[in-house]
């Protein structure tokens, strides 16, 4: 399994952890539910740090929220997105978003360039997952 084909996502072990029990029926896979937002993705130069999959969260997570729905594009492949209104994280430069379950564990970390929130746009946000 990956999560789009890019050197800063990441499925975290707790995540593969969940998904080797429920193959075995030891567990029930929790559904995702959310994204969260963090400003912690890139070093102070500006240069983004790739996730590591021992993490247990985002490196500076700021926000939750409730992924806005979910589509399939593709037989193997789950696009989640979540809007940010114009009133959610204004002033922040988002640079890393995580999809978390209904237990509230981060299962998955993306880290890209910083993006500023200001308070007269909404921002969209996807990830892809993909097997």
């Amino acid at each position: 399994m990956s999560v789009e084909k890019n050197k800063n996502v990441i499925i975290t072990k707790k995540a593969r952890e969940k998904l080797v029990k429920a193959r075995a029926g030891a567990i029930q896979l929790p559904k995702i539910a959310g994204m969260a937002f963090g400003n912690g993705g890139v070093e102070a130069d500006g240069t983004v740090k790739p996730p590591i999959d021992t993490q247990n969260g985002l490196t500076n997570e700021l926000f939750r929220k409730e992924v806005d729905g979910y589509s399939f594009p593709a037989d193997t492949t789950c696009r989640y997105e979540c809007t940010l209104a114009e009133n959610e994280l204004v002033g922040e430069e988002i640079s890393e978003i995580g999809l978390y379950d209904e237990e509230g564990d981060i299962v998955c970390i993306k880290t890209f360039m910083r993006k500023g929130k200001d308070d007269d746009v909404e921002q969209t946000y996807t990830l892809d997952d993909i097997f």
